[in-house]
């Protein structure tokens, strides 16, 4: 009896090597040749997207979400080599991914504008950039967010889902950037005389670009003044500098060539509580 057994267990065990051993095999070559062909693929993804011109940042997520993709690939040809039941893994796997993408949802915004901005690049790293409100440099584009330097030396981390779904001004994509310097003038004073103390001054303040030549004009007529905007043109980085000078050089202009300012009467002078 004992010698059946023996016999029945070797028989079981041949069956066995000779079912799994080949599949064994296979699955082995399977992964060797798969993940060298893999590799090539990514060098060769590596490749086109330097190419094409794709953003350096965009480049080493794209050949890794290839490299995982591929290579999950073979681990599936492997299974299925092996006999595994890839109908209930892929529905647990589908399910998955369901369940996080409902939970990332947000993220996952986030994510696509960033491929999107990557991508299409609207602006790049040292751009002077406003989106809504906020203005600055930009100092690095991530996968998810992009962070902008303000004046004031603060960073801005924006959600990448908020720059796609605004409208985004690029102040350095023409090289340079224009003012808008705000100020006033009685209506008894000269206009042309006015134009031209701005002009005079605008010419000795540094960094102030000759072309285009510098816009000058009556924006508002004000209940007590006449409001004048000019408007020159300087390089991004020098846009607080030539603002502050220019702002300094026609108050001096003003002050030395006599040009009045038209103060509101009737001020009333009140209490303030504890």
């Amino acid at each position: 009896m004992e010698w059946e057994k023996w016999n029945e267990y070797l028989q079981e065990a041949i069956e066995a090597a000779i079912f799994y051993v080949p599949r064994v095999v296979g699955a082995g070559l399977i992964l060797w040749i798969g993940f060298k062909i893999v590799k090539k693929v990514v060098n060769w993804v590596v490749m086109l997207l330097e190419r094409t011109g794709v953003s350096e940042t965009l480049r080493p997520f794209l050949s890794s979400t290839a490299s995982i993709v591929l290579k999950g690939a073979v681990l599936f040809a492997i299974a299925s080599v092996l006999g595994a039941n890839l109908t209930g893994l892929a529905a647990i796997l589908a399910a998955a991914a369901f369940a996080v993408g409902m939970a990332l949802q947000g993220s996952l915004g986030n994510f696509a504008s960033g491929i999107l901005i990557l991508t299409l690049q609207p602006y790049k790293i040292g751009d002077w950039i406003q989106v809504e409100d906020k203005f600055g440099r930009v100092v690095e584009i991530g996968i998810f967010s992009t962070d902008v330097l303000t004046p004031g030396n603060k960073i801005l981390i924006i959600p990448n889902s908020k720059i796609t779904d605004s409208v985004v001004t690029n102040f350095s994509e023409k090289g340079m950037i224009r003012l808008e310097l705000e100020v006033t003038m009685p209506y008894e004073e000269s206009f042309p005389r006015v134009m031209q103390i701005i002009e005079q001054a605008l010419k000795t303040v540094p960094k102030i670009l000759p072309e285009p030549k510098a816009e000058i004009g009556i924006q508002v007529f004000d209940s007590h003044n006449i409001q004048v905007v000019a408007r020159p043109y300087c390089l991004p980085d020098d846009f607080w500098q030539v603002t502050f000078n220019a702002n300094k050089a026609i108050k001096k202009a003003f002050s030395d060539n006599g040009v009045k300012v038209a103060y509101s009467e009737g001020v009333e002078i009140g209490l303030i509580g504890e």
